[in-house]
């Protein structure tokens, strides 16, 4: 140990060592503090939304399509495909279904669902996968609204936009589309999408998006079709039925344009996917040729 001695030049050398002391010191301190710090954050990044349930909500009353989980699609209550089709994704630590019909809910159990009963006041499918979220025992990150009336879902797209969500902690809602086939274009019944650069969403419509001046689709144009299904952060999900209901969403009758008029931010993943929703009585019979073609039972 060196011992510092009255004269100037050792008082001198004295404080250069001291002070090159604490300034090794700082910065011993603050490499120790990122490397803590660094392991701390990726520890939560890996645990970043992990728990996820797949929730399908499900109602008998429709303007559209009354009593439409409970139409048979080759055999099977069309309920019961979604569900099939669900638990065959990897991100799902639980499957449930949410009605507020005692018919839907004995025809699932029947095939082995688990259920949830929920209020029949449940304005959409958002409102329904909160309260059956609330009614759970277990506590979950990541909420799967998965529409019963895609019997033909593919468990890829459900892992795809969790995944989705994780990657994006500034997003506080996922979903998917697809491309619009042409014939679709002015179908209000097929919502249409538009996102920006990084991948989130600007708009949903039930109009084609975006319209040019010629009112003609155009074929070299990459329109993109809402694909129903969406995952939200759970504490959001808590935070939306909340949210007083804003004009766009009541004009257009969608209720992601809720999220988007409240600033938050919703990823969007593009998937190949043909989307086979059954909107009408006359798209069960579309279901079916096409299931026959492709061999699906």
């Amino acid at each position: 140990m060196s011992v510092c001695s009255s004269s100037s030049s050792s008082s001198s050398s004295c404080s250069s060592t001291g002070k090159a002391w604490i300034v090794h010191s700082i910065l011993a301190g603050t490499a120790i503090a990122v490397a803590i710090g660094a392991r701390a954050y990726l520890g939560r990044a890996r645990k970043f939304r992990t728990r996820v349930v797949g929730i399908i909500p499900a109602r008998y009353a429709s303007s559209r399509f009354e009593g439409k989980p409970l139409v048979h699609i080759l055999g099977k209550p069309m309920i019961q495909r979604t569900w099939e089709r669900s638990k065959l994704a990897t991100t799902l630590d639980h499957l449930v279904v949410a009605t507020d019909d005692e018919k839907i809910a004995e025809c699932c159990r029947g095939f082995g669902a688990d259920v949830i009963m929920t209020s029949e006041s449940c304005q959409n499918g958002t409102e329904r996968c909160n309260e059956a979220l609330e009614k759970l025992e277990k506590k979950y990150d990541i909420v799967v609204n998965i529409q019963g009336d895609e019997p033909l879902i593919e468990p890829e797209i459900i892992d795809g936009i969790v995944k989705a969500l994780q990657a994006a902690p500034d997003a506080v809602f996922s979903t998917a589309v697809t491309s619009l086939k042409p014939e679709d274009a002015f179908d209000p019944n097929r919502v249409k999408c538009v996102v920006d650069n990084r991948g989130y969403a600007i708009y949903f419509s039930r109009g084609l998006i975006p319209f040019n001046k010629s009112a003609k689709v155009n074929p070299q144009f990459p329109y993109m079709l809402h694909l129903g299904i969406q995952s939200y952060d759970s504490k959001f999900l808590q935070i939306y039925p909340k949210l007083q209901p804003t004009p766009l969403q009541l004009e257009e009758d969608l209720e992601q344009l809720k999220v988007l008029e409240n600033g938050y931010k919703m990823k969007v993943i593009k998937v190949e996917h043909e989307a086979h929703g059954v909107d009408t009585p006359e798209d069960v019979e579309k279901i079916e040729s096409l299931m026959r073609e492709r061999n699906l039972s």
